[in-house]
């Protein structure tokens, strides 16, 4: 598999991937001080021709706050082996930027509250003062 499958019509190459791995925290018997099992994959967003312009415009507008100079970090340090770590970075990684280039939903459509409901809430603030006045010191 050269290509990280994002969606049907994106895909990532797999030389666009950054890798870096050190040692995870958390057990690991005998091998904990010696094995690099936590991964970071970096992703360049910003400066990536896999993904189609608008779709990337939208991924850098909804992923802005995660992005550092344009470039996508995501960790994984969960499981004991690098192997089955660096899956599951790949696997967030196509998750983050299909949601991210995800068309937007549906507008919302403005409604009012139904009848029943507002008198619910009413009561509902009516009983809580009632309460609060049953907690004050009697007035002598």
């Amino acid at each position: 598999m050269e290509e990280l499958a994002v969606t049907r019509a994106v895909s990532i190459p797999r030389g666009e991937l950054t890798w870096r791995f050190s040692r995870s925290s958390g057990p690991g018997g005998q091998s904990v001080n010696t094995s690099d099992s936590r991964v970071e994959l970096r992703f360049d967003l910003a400066g990536t021709q896999a993904v189609p312009q608008p779709l990337k415009d939208r991924a850098l507008r909804r992923l802005a706050d995660r992005l550092v100079d344009g470039v996508l970090v995501v960790t994984a340090a969960e499981h004991r082996s690098q192997l089955q770590n660096r899956r599951a970075a790949e696997a967030r990684l196509v998750a983050l930027l299909a949601a991210a280039i995800a068309p937007p939903g549906p507008a919302r459509r403005a409604t009012r509250p139904t009848r029943t409901a507002v008198e619910r809430r009413l009561d509902s603030k009516r009983r809580h003062g009632q309460n609060k006045r049953l907690r004050r010191p009697p007035v002598e």
